[in-house]
């Protein structure tokens, strides 16, 4: 009761202060906001999915040690080359040529390690000696010349379904690119290139880092579109519930504020926008609605009471424990997003949570500051139209409170049907589907998938426990029965290990006889193979899949799909063929962009459920903290069933509501009469709230991006929902379990 009675004080006189001297607080509010909004233009992206985890995650530091042991590149783009009538024309080769030699000349782009038909070499035997010399080395002068190479490409398996698709009529390049790179602007470039050429071929363009860096200047694009469309649609819909243009600019300048207070504060920190966070602006916009109550509050009350500064002190007594409470609650719920792994989500908690945090204190301050300079008279009280939904929401909670045993039954229905919808939620990355199925890029992978590999790489790294490990024939033959297998999962498009390298040069050594075309049986044979083919082809044809002890040896897995469960799925097939068929001598490891994903996937599951552990501690010690005044002793099943409600609704709504129920209790005695009052009039900032929160987010469902959709559909239904079960289920559930909540009231 005496912290009760601290919080009472402060609260009341801060809010008499910031009355008194509005325009002072409206000084000091504007120079703060000037400090943060000055960090603005630093603000810097980060979409990269390495990023994702923190760098001393065991999986990030494999993945690095991967790519330094096979000198493999972590951003590669792929781009993909189709004609209707086949590559192997003199004129669609000549294309893809000219093509290749202007990439590799681009600024960003890793010449050296550019993979095309221009730039791979392919093993021979001139007089006894191996030799290795680029495919494309000189465009066909005429049909034979072309068919001669379409039949020595189609017979490298090498090369099938990774450089050139099987039916002969998609062709790729794999162009890696510096860190510092930006892949779209490489991407736009490339499209420059190709749209120079008037064939009739298309060109495609995937892969990580140009959807990465895509889906990052897109990101911008709609955080600067969306969050000036969601406050001018709210503007609208807050005229419309209260007639007064002075009450829209006060929510509106809240809004704006908690956004500019956040956002400047991390990027003065130094913390780039990831996708989460790019979305909290519109997240904020619609918390500080909460502001709402107040309004809707101080309307009635300036009616009733006639006197500005008196309403205001009344409708503050009225609703600052509520507003206090549910904005604590909201700041809990996200600040416990940040005991996560996943950076992203780490940073949009802490951010939300900090501006929600400048929403409860400018409720308490710019608030009452604003309030007091509004205009004398009636202008700023409840127009009449709006009196007829209050009489509305009345007879609701009437009619909840008659039938509270139904609807209580109902309710409880309701949410057994959900739990077994929650049951079948699969948490699944895939990066590619955050663009919406026509895009360019979407089209692009799907094509790649289908006619090549996929653009998805998967690195399965056998660890040899000694060097030499790699030229055991029975450790190649392991990897290949390996690679063989998972070859039949949909999934796999396409893997290139050491065992194909060593396949190949023995056919090649042996004239060319496809029946050849097996691991040699001794480590001596085996060994001169690689040597052979390293002394031929260049440095980095081989070191890719093995590394230079010859005691690790990595299969580069291409697939189909991006989503997360697949990968998974796919390992769960490698692990079984490895308990029964194991690589000798080796232990195997995944690595790559591919698992990275799954990986990142699996702690976004683990990551949501400690948060909402977390959050349902924090949620559940402040409802205790709220309500442990009025009860006489420990809280049992009518409290732990609003607290349920509280945290599976709407914490916020019910807060309001319980909290003016027992207000208005305390003044009449009548629990029917307190019910329908609450569902009456609280009710309506309830119903506000949840309506402007909602048409926040309604401009998201016309994003170019179907994370933002998600979000944005996903929050419309949960906030409406949430609102409507507050003021239909609580008034039925409070009736059926007065006790609890009116005791010592």
């Amino acid at each position: 009761m005496r912290a009760a009675a601290a919080w009472a004080a402060v609260r009341r006189s801060t809010v008499e202060w910031s009355a008194d001297h509005p325009w002072i607080v409206i000084a000091l509010t504007l120079l703060l906001t000037l400090a943060f909004g000055s960090q603005l233009p630093r603000i810097k992206t980060d979409t990269d999915p390495k990023n994702m985890l923190p760098v001393t995650s065991p999986v990030r530091q494999y993945n690095d040690q991967v790519e330094g042991w096979f000198g493999l590149h972590p951003d590669v783009l792929v781009v993909g080359v189709w004609s209707p009538d086949g590559i192997f024309t003199s004129e669609t080769l000549a294309r893809v040529n000219r093509l290749a030699e202007a990439v590799l000349r681009l600024p960003g782009v890793i010449a050296r390690d550019v993979v095309a038909l221009p730039t791979v070499n392919d093993v021979t035997v001139v007089g006894g000696t191996l030799q290795a010399r680029p495919i494309l080395d000189g465009v066909p002068r005429d049909a034979g010349e072309a068919e001669r190479l379409r039949r020595q490409v189609l017979g490298n398996a090498l090369l099938v379904n990774r450089l050139v698709s099987s039916d002969g009529t998609t062709t790729a390049l794999y162009v890696p690119i510096e860190k510092s790179a930006n892949g779209k602007l490489i991407a736009a470039e490339i499209r420059r290139i190709a749209e120079k050429e008037a064939g009739p071929e298309r060109y495609y363009i995937a892969g990580d880092p140009v959807a990465r860096d895509t889906f990052g200047a897109e990101m911008f694009r709609q955080m600067a579109l969306f969050s000036p469309l969601a406050g001018m649609l709210m503007c609208g819909v807050l005229f419309l519930m209260f007639r007064s243009w002075w009450l829209v600019a006060a929510n509106m300048l809240v809004a704006m504020l908690a956004i500019v207070w956040a956002m400047g504060l991390f990027i003065g920190l130094g913390i780039p926008v990831h996708i989460m966070a790019s979305m909290s602006p519109v997240f904020l916009m619609a918390i500080s609605t909460d502001t709402v109550h107040i309004f809707n509050e101080f309307t009635f009350r300036r009616r009733e009471v006639g006197d500005r500064r008196q309403a205001i002190l009344q409708t503050m007594d009225a609703v600052g424990t509520p507003v206090l409470f549910s904005d604590l609650t909201t700041i809990a719920g996200f600040a416990s997003l940040a005991i996560g792994p996943i950076i992203p989500v780490r940073v949009f908690g802490l951010l939300v949570a900090f501006g929600t945090l400048v929403v409860l204190l400018m409720s308490f301050t710019l608030v009452p500051a604003l309030l007091a300079l509004t205009r004398q008279g009636r202008s700023a009280a409840a127009p009449r139209e709006l009196e007829p939904a209050s009489r509305w929401l009345g007879r609701v909670g009437g009619i909840c409170v008659g039938w509270k045993t139904t609807v209580a039954l109902v309710g409880v229905a309701l949410v057994a049907v959900s739990a077994v919808g929650i049951a079948k939620i699969r948490i699944n990355n895939n990066l590619i589907a955050w663009f919406k199925p026509g895009s360019e890029i979407r089209v692009a992978d799907a094509h790649l998938g289908r006619a090549l590999g996929g653009t998805a790489t998967l690195y399965l790294v056998a660890d040899g426990r000694r060097p030499d490990t790699v030229t055991e024939p029975a450790f190649l033959r392991a990897l290949e029965g390996l690679q063989r297998r998972i070859e039949k999962e949909p999934v796999v498009g396409k893997t290139v290990s050491v065992a194909d390298v060593v396949k190949r040069v023995h056919r090649v050594l042996n004239d060319d006889d496809p029946t050849r075309e097996i691991i040699p049986d001794s480590r001596e044979a085996v060994g001169q193979a690689l040597l052979l083919f390293s002394m031929g082809a260049r440095p980095r044809d081989l070191a890719n899949l093995v590394d230079n002890p010859y005691q690790k040896a990595n299969v580069m897995v291409q697939l189909r799909s991006w989503d997360a469960v697949d990968t998974e799925a796919l390992l769960a097939v490698v692990r079984r063929h490895l308990a029964e068929r194991p690589i000798p001598g080796a232990v195997l490891k995944p690595a790559g962009i591919a698992y990275f994903n799954m990986v990142w996937n699996d702690e976004v599951l683990i990551g949501m459920l400690e948060g909402f552990i977390a959050s349902c501690v924090l949620v559940l010690f402040l409802l205790i903290l709220f309500f442990l005044p009025w009860l006489d002793r420990s809280p049992d099943m009518p409290i732990s069933v609003l607290s349920t409600l509280s945290l599976g609704m709407a914490i916020d709504f019910a807060i309001h509501f319980v909290s003016r129920f027992q207000q208005r209790y305390r003044e009449t005695r009548d629990l029917e009469d307190a019910l329908i009052w609450t569902a009456a009039r609280p009710g309506l900032g309830i119903v506000r709230n949840a309506v402007l929160f909602a048409s926040g987010f309604a401009v998201m469902l016309a994003a170019a991006l179907t994370p933002y959709i998600t979000v944005g559909a996903f929050m419309i239904a949960i906030m409406l929902l949430s609102a409507l079960a507050t003021v239909v289920y609580l008034p039925a559930v409070i009736a059926l379990f007065p006790g609890r909540l009116t005791r010592g009231l």
